[in-house]
C-alpha cells in the first residue's frame, strides 16, 4: 500500500510491522560486545535520511541521574540550581523539563519548593519504580509525567530480570496501564537500547505501547537510553549501536512522533555530545542532559554543551541566557564544593585561558585570534592567560592588563619596563627548577616589590 508522506511529500510504502521475536537464548551481540575486548564499530552502509524536527529542546536529569554519582544536594541547592536552569532556558523554555527522584522527604520537599516557584519552565517530572504505589505517590505530588524503567536489551531481560522477552513485554505493558489508571503520562525509559535487538524486541514493544496509548487517549513518551555510552553517530553504522538507525527506526517503524521521542546518553566513549546532536539531526526532539555532565560513571550529556549545540544548529540562542552557565559553574564550586576540572569547556577555570606567549601576543592584538567567541558577552568570562615559563613578555603584559582591567593608555605593552622586569623574574623562577604556574598573589606581590607608588597606575587591588 502506498501513502503520501507529509514530511517528504512523496509516495511511501506502508510501514512494515515487526513482530516480537521471543528467542530462547539471549542475543548479546558478541561479535561487537566481546567483554574481553574493546567494543567494535560495525558498518553496514545503510544510510537513513536526516529528519531534524521543527522543534528541538533540552531536558534535565541533574536531580535524578546527576545525583546518582555524588552526595545528594540540599533542598536549597536544588531550588537555586532549578532557578538557574529556568534562567538559562529562557522564556521559550528551551530547557523544557527537569527530572527528580521522589522517594525521600528531601526529594519531595525539593519538588514542592520548585513547583511553588511558579516557573513555566522547566516542568518538574519524576523517575520511579514501576509500581502502583509509586504512581499514586507521583499523583499526590501533583506531577503530570513520570519516567519508568523498561529495560530492552537481553542483557537486562535475561540476565537481570530473569524473564523471557514475552514475559518482559507483558510486565512492562501492565505497568504502563497502571500509569494510565493513575492519570499519569508515562515516559518509557528504554534502558540499554544500544545492546538491544532493535527489530526483534524494541520496535514490536513500542508498537504495543502505541496501541495502549491510543486506547487510553493519553500520550506516551519514549526515551532511548544509551546506558553504557555505546552509541555511534557515524552514518552507515550497524544496529544496535547506530544512533541514526535507532532514531530513524523509532520514528519510521515504531511511529513515534519526534515530539514524543527523547535521547539519553552517557559518555563512556567520549561520544555523549556527538550522539545527542545526532539524535536531534535524525528526528528526536528532546535530548536529556545534566549540569556539567555529572552522572553515572563517566556522566551524562553536559547540558551546557547542548545549549551551544542548539545555538550552532539553529543559528540563535532563542532567548537562552548563557551567562547563567558561568553562574552555575561558580555555584557548584562555591556552594556544593564540586571541583570542576579546569579544562572543562565553558565552565572550567582554564577553558579560555592560554599559557603560550605566542597566543597571548595574538590576544593582545585581537581577542578573536585565539578566543572561540566573545566569551565576555556570552559567558561573562574574559579570555585570560596564565603566567609560566612559556608566557613570554606578551603573556605577562596581557595578564597585567586583564587582571587590573586596564584600558587605553593605561595598558602595558610587552616592552614596558614593568613587563621587562617581571619577565626577568619569571625566567629566574623557572631557571631554578619551578614547574607550576605563578599564582595571582605571587604576581601582585612582585609588582609591589619592583614598582613605586607613582608607577602603579590602575593597580587598585594592590594599592591599599
Amino acid at each position: 500500500m502506498l501513502k503520501r508522506s507529509d514530511k517528504s511529500n512523496l509516495l511511501e510504502q506502508s510501514i512494515y510491522r515487526y513482530s516480537l521475536q521471543d528467542v530462547e537464548d539471549p542475543e548479546l551481540y558478541r561479535e561487537m560486545y566481546n567483554y574481553e575486548e574493546v567494543p567494535k564499530v560495525a558498518f553496514n552502509f545503510r544510510r537513513v535520511p536526516m529528519n531534524t524536527p521543527a522543534d528541538i529542546w533540552i531536558t534535565d536529569t541533574s536531580f535524578r541521574d546527576g545525583m546518582q554519582s555524588m552526595a545528594p544536594y540540599e533542598v536549597y541547592q536544588i531550588v537555586d540550581l532549578f532557578k538557574l536552569l529556568s534562567r538559562l532556558g529562557g522564556p521559550k523554555g528551551i530547557i523544557r523539563q527537569s527530572e527528580f527522584f521522589v522517594y525521600t522527604k528531601r526529594d519531595q520537599e525539593a519538588i514542592d519548593k520548585c513547583m511553588s516557584l511558579g516557573l513555566e519552565f522547566p516542568e518538574v517530572t519524576t523517575w520511579i519504580r514501576a509500581s502502583k504505589n509509586d504512581f499514586k505517590l507521583v499523583k499526590d505530588l501533583g506531577i503530570k509525567e513520570t519516567g519508568i524503567l523498561v529495560s530492552c536489551s537481553d542483557y537486562h531481560i535475561f540476565k537481570k530480570m530473569g524473564m523471557s522477552r514475552g514475559e518482559a513485554l507483558e510486565f512492562y505493558l501492565s505497568t504502563i496501564k497502571d500509569a494510565f489508571d493513575a492519570g499519569i503520562v508515562p515516559r518509557c525509559h528504554l534502558e540499554d537500547i544500544t545492546r538491544a535487538d532493535f527489530y526483534g524486541f524494541v520496535v514490536p514493544f513500542v508498537n504495543e505501547i502505541h496501541k495502549l496509548s491510543e486506547e487510553a487517549g493519553m500520550p506516551v513518551k519514549i526515551r532511548a537510553c544509551d546506558t553504557m555510552g555505546y552509541g555511534i553517530p557515524y552514518p552507515g553504522t550497524a544496529l544496535p549501536r547506530s544512533v541514526p538507525g535507532i532514531i530513524y527506526g523509532l520514528n519510521h517503524y515504531a511511529e513515534v512522533p519526534s515530539e514524543l521521542l527523547e535521547w539519553h546518553g552517557h559518555n563512556d566513549f567520549y561520544k555523549a555530545v556527538a550522539n545527542a546532536a545526532t539524535a536531534w539531526l535524525y528526528g528526536c526532539s528532546a535530548v536529556n542532559c545534566s549540569l556539567l555532565g555529572i552522572g553515572e560513571r563517566t556522566g551524562n550529556v553536559p547540558l551546557e554543551a547542548m545549549v551551544f549545540e542548539y545555538a550552532s544548529l539553529r543559528g540563535t540562542l532563542d532567548g537562552m541566557d548563557t551567562t547563567a552557565i558561568t553562574d552555575i559553574g561558580e555555584y557548584f564550586r562555591r556552594e556544593i564544593g564540586y571541583e570542576v576540572p579546569p579544562m572543562t569547556p565553558f565552565v572550567g577555570e582554564n577553558f579560555n585561558v592560554t599559557r603560550a606567549g605566542i597566543h597571548a601576543d595574538g590576544l593582545m592584538k585581537d581577542q578573536e585570534i585565539y578566543n572561540i567567541f566573545d566569551t565576555e558577552k556570552i559567558l561573562k568570562r574574559t579570555p585570560g592567560v596564565s603566567v609560566s615559563k612559556t608566557s613570554g613578555a606578551a603573556g605577562i603584559a596581557y595578564w597585567i592588563n586583564e587582571h587590573f582591567r586596564l584600558e587605553g593608555d593605561e595598558k602595558y605593552q610587552k616592552d614596558s619596563p614593568l613587563v621587562v622586569k617581571l619577565k626577568e623574574w619569571v625566567d629566574e623562577e623557572y631557571a631554578d627548577g619551578r614547574t607550576t604556574v605563578l599564582s595571582t598573589g605571587e604576581l601582585e606581590r612582585k609588582i609591589l616589590e619592583i614598582t613605586d607608588i607613582s608607577e602603579r597606575k590602575g593597580f587598585t587591588s594592590i594599592n591599599k
